[in-house]
C-alpha cells in the first residue's frame, strides 16, 4: 500500500512538475485575448484512428495560435519553434483532438522533463477562470466547498514513458483502482481549483472516491519518425535534433459518468465550451519545469460540438396524422363514389320473370 501511495505521490508530482512557489507570475502581467477564437468540432464517424498518423485529419479544419509564455503571454516571447495547429471532430460518442507543433525531435526516456509534453484544460465551474487554472484563490482554501464553482478539468500527457504510436490513457489496472491515472504511459486525466491544487481524478484534499476513472486515450508521434511498431527496446526512436513536427491525438467520451464535477461534459449542439491547450519542450536542452509551458492563448478559447450537418439542411417532413388523414378522406370519397355507381346499375336491372317448375 505505501509502495502505491509513493506511485500516486509520484505522479501528482509529475502532473505539478514543479514546487508552489514556481508559479509566478510577471508583475505587469497582462492578457490581450482573441475572444473571438473558436475550434469547431464537427461530426465525422468512423474517420479518426488513434495511431499517430495524422492523415486522416487532412480534410478537417483546425486553427493555428502562436505559443505564449504562461508567465508572461508576450507575443515577443512566443514559442520559437512554430505554432500550434489545434484540431478537433466528433462521431456522435467521442470528441477527438489533433494537436501539431513543429518541434526538433527530442526524446529522453524515463524523464518527462526533457521530452515534450502537452495539457487540455477545460471549463467546468461557471466561476472557473483560465488566469490561474480555475482561479480560486489562496493554496490553503482548496476545497471542494471553498472552491465551489472554480473547478477546471486537466488532462496531461508526458511522453517520457510512452511509446510512440502506441495507446495510453485509460486503462484496466487503473480504472479499476478508482482514479484518473496512468502508470504505463503518464496520460493522467487530472482537475483542479488553481496551479497549487490538482489531483487526479478520485482523489481530493477531503479523500479519496474510488468511483472515478481516466476517461481519455491517446498517443503521439513525430514525423522524423520512419518506422513503425515500435516497442521500448527500440527507444530513443529516432536521432535527437531532427526538424518536423510532433503529433497528438486524443479521444474521450462526449459524456462521461463522472459525478464528482471533476470531468467536463460535452452537448452536441452546444457552443462555446471553454477550453484551452498547453506545451511544454526542453528548450536549448534544458529540462522544463511545470510553470514554464507555453499555451494557445492567454484566455479561453471556444469549443464548439456541431451536430450533422445534414441535419441542418433537411426539408422539415409532414407529420404522420396528416398523411393518415389525407388517405382516409380520400378511401371515404372512392368508396362513396362505389356505392352510388353499384346502386345506379342495380336499379336499371331488368325484372325477371318466375316460372313456376310445373310449366317446365
Amino acid at each position: 500500500m505505501l509502495g502505491r501511495n509513493f506511485s500516486v505521490v509520484t505522479i501528482l508530482i509529475l502532473a505539478q512538475t514543479g514546487s508552489l512557489n514556481s508559479h509566478h507570475e510577471a508583475a505587469n502581467w497582462h492578457c490581450d485575448s482573441n475572444t473571438d477564437s473558436h475550434l469547431q468540432a464537427h461530426f465525422n464517424p468512423g474517420r479518426i484512428t488513434l495511431d499517430g498518423q495524422v492523415d486522416d485529419w487532412k480534410d478537417i479544419d483546425g486553427s493555428a495560435f502562436s505559443l505564449l509564455p504562461a508567465l508572461d503571454p508576450d507575443e515577443d516571447n512566443a514559442y520559437n519553434g512554430g505554432k500550434m495547429t489545434v484540431k478537433a471532430s466528433h462521431d456522435g460518442k467521442e470528441v477527438f483532438f489533433m494537436l501539431q507543433v513543429d518541434s526538433d525531435y527530442t526524446y529522453s526516456e524515463g524523464f518527462s522533463n526533457k521530452t515534450a509534453s502537452v495539457a487540455f484544460m477545460f471549463q467546468i465551474g461557471e466561476n472557473a477562470s483560465y488566469h490561474r487554472m480555475g482561479g480560486c484563490e489562496g493554496p490553503d482554501t482548496c476545497t471542494k466547498k471553498s472552491c465551489k464553482g472554480h473547478e477546471v478539468d486537466l488532462m496531461h500527457f508526458s511522453i517520457g514513458k510512452a511509446i510512440p504510436g502506441r495507446l495510453y490513457g485509460g486503462n484496466l489496472v487503473d480504472n479499476s483502482e478508482g482514479n484518473g491515472g496512468d502508470r504505463f504511459g503518464h496520460l493522467v486525466d487530472v482537475y483542479g481549483w488553481n496551479p497549487h491544487c490538482r489531483y487526479l481524478d478520485g482523489y481530493g484534499p477531503s479523500g479519496n472516491d474510488t468511483s472515478a476513472q481516466n476517461d481519455w486515450k491517446g498517443t503521439w508521434w513525430h514525423s522524423s519518425l520512419t518506422d513503425s511498431g515500435f516497442v521500448k527496446d527500440d527507444s530513443p526512436y529516432s536521432s535527437s535534433n531532427q526538424s518536423g513536427a510532433y503529433y497528438f491525438e486524443f479521444s474521450r467520451p462526449l459524456r462521461t459518468m463522472d459525478h464528482l464535477q471533476q470531468d467536463a461534459q460535452f452537448t452536441i449542439g452546444k457552443t462555446s465550451n471553454k477550453m484551452s491547450v498547453a506545451f511544454w519542450y526542453p528548450i536549448d536542452g534544458k529540462p522544463w519545469h511545470g510553470s514554464g509551458h507555453f499555451s494557445i492563448s492567454c484566455d479561453w478559447i471556444q469549443l464548439d460540438i456541431l451536430p450533422d450537418g445534414s441535419e441542418l439542411t433537411k426539408v422539415p417532413q409532414r407529420s404522420p396524422w396528416d398523411a393518415a388523414t389525407a388517405f382516409s378522406l380520400l378511401f371515404s370519397v372512392v368508396a362513396f363514389c362505389i356505392s352510388i355507381f353499384v346502386g345506379h346499375r342495380v336499379s336499371r336491372t331488368k325484372n325477371v320473370p318466375f316460372t313456376p317448375m310445373n310449366d317446365l
